[in-house]
């Protein structure tokens, strides 16, 4: 049998099994979650990236090749689309489409070259 005690401890137990399984465990969902977190975070990224750069892009086109105000640009489908908010530096003639948190683009018009997206931001 492997009731028989041998120096106060079931014989065939292990010491901290149940203990040692659960930290185990807990240090899995941990890693688990945190590879979730950054996938997603990877990817929101990226598509806060490329929404911010249609974005300014068309809210360039839109403002100083149009010449419509910005609000009126903003309010168009498609070019503030969602979570992207547009702004505007009228001197550098430029428009910055962002996310807060996670991305940023700019287009700025010239005339040799028209509406141009600064080099991107990663």
């Amino acid at each position: 049998m492997a009731t028989a005690k041998a120096g106060g401890k079931i014989a065939g137990s292990r010491p901290g099994g149940p203990a040692r399984w659960l930290r185990y465990g807990l240090l899995f969902v941990v890693l688990v979650v945190a590879l979730a977190v950054t996938l997603l975070w990877s990817r929101m990224h990226d598509a806060a990236l490329a929404r911010t750069a249609y974005g300014a892009q068309t809210g360039c086109l839109c403002r100083f090749v149009a010449g419509r105000t910005l609000d009126q640009c903003a309010a168009d489908p498609g070019v503030a689309q969602d979570w992207v908010r547009l702004s505007e530096d009228g001197t550098a003639r430029a428009v910055t489409a962002s996310v807060p948190g996670l991305a940023s683009q700019t287009a700025r018009w010239t005339p040799e070259s028209g509406c141009m997206l600064d080099a991107w931001k990663d």
